[in-house]
């Protein structure tokens, strides 16, 4: 029998039904990442596995106990699951080592010493040792998030659930959590962790969930949904996530906006500084002086110059491909031309690994990292 199991569960509110009809399996030992576009019911699916949102209908066991059944006793099931959330949820005015404590002495029957003593074990499992007395607000974004997963693992619960643990973070942040995060998933604990950080959910699940429109649609060995996804709104999401797509249809374009998405993608993608920099300097040379100049000098005021930057985590295997066979393939390829201005071309050959001509119009750069 699965440690959990859901059937046909869902969750209705006046305005918006965010869970619709979720059946999945979840067996011990197994670590689920979550994904999916925001806004399809994946928080509010984990706060229903331990009925921090009541569920319209459906059904859901949990070691073989119905978390929907009114004679089931939540308090004592939710010991079970250690739940750790996206603000933390820390108390202010306790000690991190005294956050660590309380459940245990007030729920387990755990002494004053056994409590402290596990609770200095767990912060040194997430790297916090040496952070047992100071108080929540003196620590990081990430060091509080590391001490909320402490704290889960307080009560020595059978399975962990994680709600959107590292949203709230910057990107240095984030890899410190993870961190820990993938460490759990090592030593065999169940957890379910809803997440937008791809490259957890490829490296450290044994499975992953895609939900999307209050179901879930899709679950698969990582493999499976990032490389081989059955359904097209799988496949439609991952590509969007990994890839970055703008359209330079002005020959004014709005160089703010496009940096700010860009460079929000390559925060995501944990790209370092000099791999950020390299693509802003690619595209603003390749595309906003060579090729809208070149829009400019033929009379083209809407040039539709498409944009695909993909990359691995880190800045591996930067591409970008460049289409512009809509408009600028005229008056000659302007790529297989000589009215390059030198400074761009150098600054592009600079940048570029190699740089190739799929097809008249559509040019793909290879970026040194």
């Amino acid at each position: 029998m699965s440690l959990i199991e859901v059937n046909h569960l869902r969750k209705e509110y006046p305005n918006v039904t965010p869970l619709k009809d979720v059946n999945v399996r979840v067996d011990e030992g197994e670590v689920i990442s979550i994904i999916g576009p925001s806004g399809t019911g994946k928080s509010t699916f984990i706060r229903c596995l331990n009925r921090l949102e009541t569920p319209t209908s459906g059904q859901i066991l949990v070691d073989g106990v119905d978390m929907c059944d009114p004679a089931t006793d939540l308090p004592a099931m939710r010991q079970k699951m250690g739940m750790v959330f996206q603000n933390y949820a820390l108390f202010g005015h306790k000690l991190v080592v005294e956050n660590l404590m309380m459940a245990p002495m007030d729920l387990l029957g755990l002494s004053k010493q056994e409590a402290y003593d596990q609770a200095i074990s767990l912060l040194e499992t997430v790297g916090l040792r040496d952070k047992a007395l100071n108080w929540p607000h003196e620590l990081s974004g990430g060091q509080r998030q590391r001490v909320a997963i402490a704290r889960g693992l307080a009560m020595r619960p059978k399975i962990l659930l994680f709600d959107e643990p590292t949203s709230a973070l910057d990107p240095q942040m984030v890899s410190e959590v993870l961190t820990v995060i993938t460490g759990l998933a090592e030593r065999g604990l169940t957890m379910l962790v809803v997440t937008h950080e791809m490259r957890f959910a490829r490296d450290a699940s044994t499975r992953v969930f895609y939900m999307d429109r209050g179901e879930c649609w899709e679950a698969g060995p990582p493999e499976q949904i990032f490389e081989h996804p059955q359904r097209p709104e799988t496949h439609d999401f991952i590509f969007r996530v990994r890839s970055w797509t703008r359209t330079v249809d002005s020959l004014t374009p709005d160089v703010p906006a496009l940096e700010a998405s860009l460079t929000h993608y390559c925060q995501r993608q944990f790209m370092g500084p000099r791999a950020a920099n390299a693509c802003e300097l690619l595209i603003e040379e390749a595309v906003g002086n060579h090729l809208v100049g070149i829009a400019r000098s033929r009379g083209i005021t809407q040039p539709n110059v498409h944009l695909t930057l993909s990359a691995g985590e880190g800045g591996v295997d930067m591409q970008l491909l460049i289409d512009y066979r809509e408009k600028l393939l005229a008056g000659g390829d302007p790529f297989e031309d000589e009215t390059w201005d030198p400074l761009s071309r150098t600054i592009v050959n600079r940048l570029c690994e190699r740089m190739e001509l799929v097809e008249p119009g559509l040019v793909r750069i290879h970026i040194k990292a």
